[in-house]
């Protein structure tokens, strides 16, 4: 089969084939196929908007995280600590991705292998779903204490309410990764 794929050639230096070389027997009867290649859209993996993407989330998890684990009182409500460990692990997830897209801007490769979407898409996929879980039970449980109970005073509800819309920030963020990987895969 004689098409480039993007995951083996750097992007900008496709291989070039010499029209008089080849086999087949005649002096260069060799047809030119034209190389097939997805094209790259910002917010794919391997691009600048996919970059970005994975760092707001990376950032927006992370200071949730940080703002939920620094109060006293989290571990006395399931949904907090929920919060905290779907943080957690959006934070190293996003942050691994963010390192893979770097490395592939570094060395102009593309990340448009079928297995790689396929990965990213299915660990968007988990990231995305437990990190709004969370930020859903711990919005509850903070509506909970500052509306319903009124008992704001004796608890950290600004730093609560700041965690949880923190959660939903970077849920919001992982969409639309979790989507162009999806339509990526389902165009093939």
């Amino acid at each position: 089969m004689n098409v480039s794929h993007a995951s083996v050639h750097p992007a900008e230096y496709p291989p070039t084939t010499d029209a008089g070389e080849g086999g087949g027997g005649g002096g260069g009867g060799n047809i030119e196929v034209p190389r097939v290649r997805m094209k790259d859209f910002q917010g794919m993996p391997g691009t600048q908007g996919g970059l970005a993407l994975r760092i707001c989330q990376f950032v927006f998890a992370a200071v949730g995280l940080c703002i939920m684990a620094t109060t006293s009182d989290f571990p006395s409500v399931t949904a907090f600590c929920y919060l905290v460990a779907a943080t957690g692990l959006q934070s190293l997830w996003s942050f691994s991705l963010a390192i893979i897209d770097i490395y592939a801007l570094l060395v102009m490769r593309s990340l448009q292998n079928y297995r790689v979407v396929t990965f990213f898409t299915i660990g968007d996929g988990i990231a995305s779903t437990l990190t709004f879980a969370a930020a859903c039970a711990s919005a509850g449980i903070t509506v909970l204490i500052d509306n319903d109970l009124d008992i704001c005073s004796q608890n950290h509800c600004v730093q609560f309410e700041t965690a949880t819309a923190m959660a939903f920030i970077s849920w919001f963020t992982t969409l639309p990764s979790f989507l162009f990987n999806l339509w990526s895969l389902a165009s093939r």
